[in-house]
């Protein structure tokens, strides 16, 4: 296709995608077709109105049929207000007045703020740049108050590393070797005159590259945003700034918050380069396990964390959804994308959520409740539960697939292991059943919103520089133009009720081992994952605890006991 005939095809996939998606015929469109299409387009008729509905599941009469393209096609048609939206060039950055709210109605938030505690920690400089660079920022953070090492020395070491390795993980966008170096100078400065601003004060982090920072791209992982530059700095990035963290590097994403490949290749687990890192927080999972950074932020809508966290054999906690401001960060979903920390402990996960949760003034989902991690809780007072029907339960034979019976019994020898250690820790495990609660009906609102949050790409035609290798983003958003608006408003609807017959359920415990990541992405819930074992093939393994609503405390203080016993999350990739 010349240019002239993609700026021409452009614009008519601008003009008419609203009026084909009104009549159900939008998204089948081919961009080629699209002029000649045009030609005939100044009539809605009744047969086109039938193929919209059909593809909606609805079914018309004739006469109220014929009344409907009769409204199309006068002035009762929606068609021009499409238009003048699209005129508006709304972007990714603008959120919807409609604001998702987790909290029943009947829920009672905590308003009590207590100090944050954090363990004891007694550290010695390591006698190897290796030993330092795989240091929990809880040690780092000690090393760096008591002068042992400087914030400078640590950054020079981190970019080393990220260049040394990145050939091979391939977890890097942009390194910000100039602003790390600069912001490093000055926690030194301000440590030197005792001005130490807490643990995070000259830790190098790394950015999953859908968090904003001026003068660098932003680059979503997506072949057509390779160049974009943001002209703000995200919250999260402010709010790290402030606590004197160090920048070190963007770091990669699976294009568009999917999966681990970006246009850069795709990002590979340090434990096992012949695996991908999963996404699509790739890049932070692959850098915090591969001792690159002494931390990283992700993001997850459904799973983004999680999973790379669970494959790279760190911690991740998602916090609840409404606690970090998403200022400054790619939209996928409105009212499902969470903000929170990678780390390599749990209690290092306190500590970087301690510092950016809260509201800024600029993301209205915000919900102001306190956080208080005490790491000398006492865990014994938490009310467990774990999911019987994974958890010390039997497994069935298969004759027919033996290797996956193996495979189940030897994850089920690893889980075990880790319930019994709880229980020896004297925490009191219960058996639960997760209600029946069919979230299937409703998972289109994920790609709905998505749809919406970069529909540029797809009136712009740029979506085709996506090939399928590296994402199927563009067919999803096309596809969901289809979604109706009645359809969405209701399945918002069946959210309230599953998150209050959720919370209903809930209410007896602080949290349970287990996950249901299709279940609490859509309620809001908090998760952590950490590191619990590795499989016979060398592979970490992973042990969720899923909170109540606001629970991060809860959660993260079972995961620091956890590890205050264990020694999983000490091991190390040999790269």
């Amino acid at each position: 296709m010349s240019k002239q005939e993609n700026k021409n095809a452009n614009m008519n996939r601008r003009r008419f995608v609203g009026y084909f998606s009104a009549i159900g015929l939008g998204s089948t469109l081919m961009p080629g077709t699209m002029t000649a299409v045009a030609q005939d387009a100044e009539t809605i008729t009744a047969d086109m109105i039938e193929g919209a509905a059909r593809l909606a599941g609805l079914t018309f009469t004739t006469d109220e049929l014929a009344q409907i393209a009769e409204d199309f096609n006068g002035r009762r048609s929606f068609i021009p207000r499409y238009e003048q939206l699209r005129e508006r060039n709304l972007g990714n950055s603008v959120m919807p007045s409609l604001v998702f709210n987790p909290v029943p109605a009947s829920m009672k938030l905590p308003t009590a703020r207590h100090a944050f505690v954090r363990s004891e920690v007694d550290v010695t400089m390591p006698t190897s740049d290796e030993d330092l660079a795989f240091l929990p920022v809880t040690d780092l953070a000690k090393l760096i108050e008591t002068r042992q090492i400087s914030s400078t020395d640590l950054t020079r070491l981190y970019l080393a590393r990220l260049k040394q390795h990145d050939p091979t993980l391939l977890c890097v966008v942009n390194l910000t070797e100039e602003l790390a170096l600069g912001q490093a100078r000055r926690a030194d400065e301000e440590i030197a005159a005792g001005m130490y601003r807490g643990p995070p004060h000259g830790i190098p982090w790394g950015a999953k590259d859908l968090l904003a920072v001026k003068g660098y791209p932003t680059t979503w992982g997506a072949s057509p945003y390779k160049e974009q530059i943001i002209d703000v700095n995200a919250a999260v990035f402010e709010r790290l700034t402030e606590a004197g963290a160090v920048l070190a590097a963007k770091l990669s994403m699976g294009a568009l918050a999917q999966g681990a490949r970006w246009f850069g290749g795709m990002t590979r687990n340090p434990w096992n380069t012949e695996q991908s890192s999963s996404g699509s927080s790739a890049g932070p999972g692959s850098a915090t396990a591969a001792g690159l950074v002494g931390f990283s932020i992700g993001t997850e809508t459904q799973g983004s964390i999680m999973s790379p966290a669970s494959r790279n054999g760190v911690a991740g906690l998602r916090p609840n959804y409404g606690r970090v401001s998403r200022y400054g960060a790619m939209a996928l979903s409105w009212s499902m994308d969470k903000i929170g920390p990678m780390c390599r402990s749990a209690q290092d996960c306190a500590i970087v959520f301690d510092a950016i949760y809260g509201p800024d003034g600029r993301d209205n989902s915000i919900i102001d409740v306190p956080f208080n991690f005490d790491a000398n809780a006492d865990v014994r007072k938490l009310k467990v539960g774990y999911l019987a029907n994974r958890y010390f339960n039997e497994i069935e034979d298969d004759p027919e697939n033996p290797e996956r019976v193996a495979r189940q019994r030897e994850n089920k020898q690893r889980d075990d292991a880790a319930l019994n250690q709880l229980m020896s820790m004297g925490v009191d495990l219960q058996p639960v059943e997760l209600p029946e609660l069919s979230t299937q009906a409703i998972g289109f609102i994920l790609s709905t919103e998505s749809a919406a949050a970069v529909d540029d790409l797809t009136l712009s035609i740029r979506d085709n520089m996506m090939v399928p290798e590296q994402s199927s983003w563009p067919d999803t958003f096309r596809r969901h133009r289809f979604v109706p608006a009645v359809e969405y408003i209701q399945a918002n609807r069946e959210r309230t009720r599953i998150i209050e017959e959720f919370n209903e359920w809930f209410a007896d415990y602080d949290l349970f081992v287990g996950s249901s990541l299709g279940l609490t992405n859509l309620t809001g819930h908090p998760e952590i994952s950490i590191p619990h074992g590795f499989n016979s093939e060398g592979n970490s393994t992973s042990l969720r605890f899923t909170g109540k609503l606001f629970g991060e405390a809860e959660i993260l203080m079972l995961a620091q006991a956890f590890q205050s016993v264990t020694d999983h999350h000490l091991k190390h990739p040999k790269l």
